[in-house]
Formats: structure tokens, C-alpha cells, sequence
């Protein structure tokens, strides 16, 4: 029998991804190729180099999404992609494809946010049926906290969100990684110095929590980065216990900042339901803090599973599972945008 689906790519950064998606938003294969180790020589990514690597992985991981969903070209539904933010020169390459296949099977293309693929990502996977997998998602608060973003969302309905308040400086992950360079740690940093805390002291340090008085729902990790370069000469980084500490010290300042902050936000909205996604989200003490605190304040925190917390297509194809739904399409003349915003 045919399967109704979609095919969604994901190229807005160093990830190249395909997925299968239904149109009941059940994901049927979620391929990622990761360019961590490309870009680790250089402590960041490079966008031509990204590009660059989306080009020569785009085909085969196409193919290898729709033989892993058992779904033939021809009968995929619709194709989507990422059309920002992000890379101009990465998205430029899973948007092309996606419209190149749209046109060659005649069948229609939809232009997907990348920052609602994070949105909804943490209702994926969830219920009993083909027919609720997460495809009524009620009105909550949502954290969005990745390498490039960090904002606090009042979401009303799909496609209907208020902004309530995101970072004016670095976003959470991008704070992570920066710090973790200047303590001498590969890249990207976050997840090294989440390690790292395990086994290290959270109060060894008093980092400043940025905002927490200011009595709104804005973020800010300038001022943290900051503070832990100026501790570093007075400390001895040689010292394994020491590095521990300070791993320890400024993700507990970084965390208690977006905890308290998405509850706060989830009491002034009036509702007890917390979205967390990004790649932040992956973050052990974060997913810890978050269901304690929430639990002590009868607010539910739904997670996204990790393995979609990072850049990938299944999390597009979901989005797109939901426009596709409410009749939404894409014309083929649709740009990306490297700075597309998630509410006008």
C-alpha cells in the first residue's frame, strides 16, 4: 500500500539531513550526516566549507532516507526544506534540491522555518495513534535554546506565537561553546563541558546570573562569557578538579537563568505546559533542573528527544507535516533567508 509522506532535507549549518515524514507526523527515517570533526580544526564553522560538505553528501542521504521509510520517489506526497535562518550558502543547497525534486515530480514545495522545526520538535514521537502523534499541540510556553538562538515563545496555536523575550547578546549554546574555547576544550564546547561538570562543584565559582532581577523574560551571557575570562588567571586550569569546577560553576549559572525564566514566563502566560528545544536542550543538568523545578511548581516540561534536539530533517518534516495539513504550500520563487524570523 502507498505511504502519504513527505521528504524534508535539513542543510541550514554543518548537519546535512534527509527524512521521511507521514502525514500523520510519524517519522519513518531520519538521516544526519554530522561535519563536526571538519570544522573542528578551525573552532567553528566555515560556511564554504559547509556548503561545500552539504553538496556531496545531499544525493546519497536522499536516497538512503527513502530506502530506510521503504518509500519510492515517486510517491512522496511533497518535498521541504529549510529555508532559514542560517547559512545563506548552506541552506541554498537542501532548498535547491528540495524545489529541483518538487518540480521534476510535480508535486508541491513547502518553505519551512528552521527555528519552528526546534518549536515543535518535542511533541514528536508522542501518542498512541497515527492520528494524534502529536498533531494537537496544545498552547504552552516554549524554550528554544541552541548555538544560535535563545528565546522564550508563547505559542497559541501552530503557526500562532508571541515572542516573549530572547537573548541581546549570545545565545546559550553559543556562550557554551565560547567558553569552552577559552578553557582549552574541543569544539563544539557544550557538550564537553557538560561532561566535565559531572564531575566538578557548581558553587566553586560565583558567576553572575544575568537579567534574573531585571523583571522581564530577556536573556544575556555576554556578561557571564566575560566573568569567567577574567577568573581564568587567578586559577589553574592544569589542575583536573579545578576545570571540573569551573565547567560546573558556569553551566549552573547559564542553567538557573533559563529555568527560572521559562517558568516565570509559563505563569505570566497562565499555562502549565513547558516546551525545550535546541541543542542546548541535549544538556543532562538543564533536562534535571528543569523537571525538578517544574515538578515543584506542577508545570509539565516536555522534552525533545535528543536525538532530534540537534539540526535534523525530521524535525523539518514534522513542521511541514503540520502546513501540509492546514492547506499551506510554498511557491517554487520562495528565497531563503539567512535571518528569517520565527514572528514578525
Amino acid at each position: 500500500m502507498m505511504k502519504e509522506c513527505l521528504l524534508a532535507l535539513e542543510t541550514s549549518c554543518d548537519e546535512t539531513a534527509a527524512s521521511v515524514v507521514d502525514l500523520n507526523g510519524r517519522v519513518l527515517s531520519s538521516e544526519v550526516v554530522t561535519q563536526i570533526e571538519a570544522h573542528r580544526v578551525y573552532g567553528g564553522v566555515v560556511p564554504e566549507l559547509a556548503s561545500r560538505n552539504h553538496i556531496m553528501h545531499m544525493r546519497e542521504l536522499c536516497e538512503q532516507a527513502l530506502e530506510s521509510a521503504g518509500v519510492k520517489l515517486g510517491e512522496v506526497s511533497a518535498f521541504a526544506a529549510t529555508s532559514g535562518p542560517g547559512l545563506v550558502s548552506s541552506l541554498l543547497i537542501g532548498s535547491t534540491m528540495a524545489k529541483a525534486l518538487a518540480l521534476a515530480e510535480d508535486k508541491p514545495y513547502l518553505a519551512i522555518n528552521h527555528l519552528e522545526g526546534h518549536l515543535l520538535s518535542p511533541f514528536m514521537g508522542y501518542g498512541g495513534s497515527d492520528e494524534d502523534l502529536g498533531m494537537a499541540i496544545p498552547p504552552h510556553v516554549a524554550l528554544i535554546v541552541s548555538g544560535g538562538h535563545t528565546m522564550l515563545l508563547h505559542v497559541k496555536a501552530v503557526g500562532d506565537y508571541q515572542l516573549l523575550g530572547r537573548t541581546r547578546d549570545d545565545a546559550a549554546g553559543e556562550a557554551f561553546d565560547k567558553v569552552g574555547k577559552m578553557l582549552g576544550l574541543p569544539y563544539p564546547g557544550g557538550p564537553e563541558i557538560d561532561k566535565l561538570a559531572v564531575g566538578g562543584d557548581k558553587k566553586a565559582f560565583e558567576f553572575p546570573r544575568s537579567m534574573m532581577e531585571a523583571g522581564n523574560l530577556e536573556f544575556s551571557f555576554s556578561g557571564l562569557k566575560t566573568a569567567v575570562l577574567y577568573h581564568l588567571p587567578k586559577i589553574d586550569l592544569k589542575d583536573a578538579q579545578t576545570l571540573k569546577d569551573v565547567c560546573a560553576s558556569f553551566q549552573e549559572a547559564v542553567i538557573e537563568v533559563l529555568v527560572e525564566k521559562a517558568l516565570r514566563a509559563a505563569k505570566l502566560c497562565g499555562v502549565l505546559l513547558i516546551s525545550v528545544s535546541g541543542g542546548v536542550s541535549c544538556n543532562r543538568r538543564l533536562r534535571e533542573r528543569l523537571v525538578e523545578r517544574g515538578g515543584q511548581q506542577s508545570v509539565e516540561i516536555k522534552l525533545t528527544q535528543p536525538r532530534y534536539s540537534t539540526d535534523n530533517a525530521a524535525m523539518i518534516g514534522f513542521a511541514a507535516v503540520h502546513r501540509w495539513r492546514a492547506g499551506l504550500r510554498s511557491a517554487l520563487e520562495t528565497d531563503v533567508s539567512p535571518n528569517l524570523p520565527l514572528v514578525s
